[in-house]
């Protein structure tokens, strides 16, 4: 009598099959770790700029309601470490300088205040017109760079206007 062994099965996994499902899982959790690591990235650069902006908007309306309520013409002048505005409001002696990256507020004689940081270069100057003075400050933000990759496309540039209310 011969013993029959029984055809082998085809149903089975060879080793080589169980490698290559292995290799693609490998690739495409590699391509979705990839993915989300940039939009992290990106989410995080956006709330960066989104705050620089909030705080030049703020940094912006206080310099305005400054100028508004100025009782004596602002005058910019050239300091020692940059450009810088002084006048008087009802509230004192006010000013303003630019420094090292850095908007600085002081009011009265009390300590200078960083009222913006990362700021890439500044100008206050006298925006003549027929009948009055009014106010220009620009300024632009520093981008955020990451492993020399721009991370941030916008360069945010800002102007505000100020007129003060009473005729100087």
């Amino acid at each position: 009598m011969k013993l029959r062994i029984p055809p082998r099965s085809r149903d089975a996994y060879m080793i080589i099959e169980a490698l290559v499902y292995i290799g693609l899982l490998v690739a495409l959790l590699a391509v979705g770790y990839s993915a989300v690591y940039r939009s992290i990235d990106r989410s995080l650069a956006l709330r960066r700029n989104a705050d620089d902006i909030t705080a030049a908007l703020h940094a912006g309306e206080r310099w305005r309601a400054d100028i508004r309520s100025a009782t004596v013409s602002p005058q910019p002048t050239a300091s020692a470490p940059g450009l810088k505005l002084e006048f008087t409001t009802p509230r004192g002696q006010i000013a303003y300088r630019f420094e090292t990256n850095g908007i600085f507020r002081r009011s009265g004689s009390n300590q200078w205040v960083c009222l913006l940081s990362n700021v890439k270069w500044s100008a206050m100057k006298v925006d003549r017109r027929k009948t009055m003075a009014a106010y220009r400050w620009d300024f632009e933000l520093l981008p955020y760079q990451k492993n020399n990759s721009n991370t941030n496309r916008v360069h945010p540039i800002f102007t505000f206007l100020a007129v003060p209310q009473k005729t100087l």
